[in-house]
């Protein structure tokens, strides 16, 4: 209990603040939290982001993960995810969450570093370094991202070029930094597609601004870091290298 001499009165500060302090989401995403109810002081669900604290006298927990002391042992780690499984800590409708895949791994908070959704699959990153993940998610300065990407047709060269140039699409411009032909047989076909910026489902609103339809969609790179043969649901932790690579740690 910290102390600032005899007699002295232990230092409280705000919920939000403690959790900022403990590395695992800033102050204003740590607010978010508290007001939706996901985080617990001593087991009891609080939801004032300045409610009173003290390191070390209360056990503060995040969708039921216990929070370390302020020295956090930083985890980064990526997930092969199987489609079928949502990017979320908890869902309303009781649907599987990618966190399944980590049951009795012990590894603590870790967050998403971005998302997929439901139908698709492939390479995620989890870390429980609040500014790693930014720098990662952030649209400007944030690495490609490449998918294969199934669909159920086989586009021309026109439709592939219209791809990287940009569709209109619900008021904005989507396009793909390249996109590549992997291969074909029958009625469909696979592409490569790599993407510099990260809108909400942006492959599959530009195929269908382009009448194609997707069949199966799954990243297979984030920057330097591969899926490689990592089993669809297994995990691993990133190498140092990877790490720097994504943006330091």
């Amino acid at each position: 209990m910290a102390s600032h001499g005899p007699g002295a009165r232990p230092r409280r500060i705000g919920l939000a603040r403690a959790l900022s302090k403990r590395g695992v989401a800033s102050r204003s995403q740590a607010t978010a939290w508290i007001r939706e109810g996901r985080v617990r002081v001593d087991g009891r669900v609080v939801t004032d982001p300045e409610f009173p604290t003290v390191d070390g006298l209360h056990v503060l927990e995040v969708d039921r993960h216990a929070v370390g002391a302020l020295a956090v042992e930083r985890r980064y780690i990526a997930l092969n995810k199987p489609r079928g499984l949502v990017t979320t800590a908890r869902d309303e409708q009781a649907r599987n969450t990618v966190y399944r895949c980590f049951d009795g791994a012990g590894l603590g908070w870790i967050a998403p570093v971005g998302r997929l959704d439901k139908a698709s699959e492939g390479l995620l990153l989890f870390s429980n370094d609040p500014q790693w993940a930014a720098r990662i998610t952030d649209p400007g300065t944030g690495p490609d991202k490449g998918y294969h990407v199934q669909v159920d047709c086989i586009p021309d060269e026109a439709r592939l070029r219209a791809m990287r140039e940009g569709v209109a699409c619900d008021g904005v411009v989507l396009r793909a930094k390249a996109v590549s032909l992997l291969r074909a047989g029958g009625k469909h076909a696979w592409l490569e597609i790599v993407l510099d910026e990260g809108r909400n489902r942006q492959i599959r609103r530009l195929l269908a601004a382009l009448g194609i339809g997707v069949l199966r969609l799954v990243r297979v790179s984030i920057g330097q870091v591969v899926l490689g043969d990592l089993a669809k649901g297994a995990w691993r932790p990133l190498t140092e290298v990877e790490v720097a690579a994504l943006g330091g740690g």
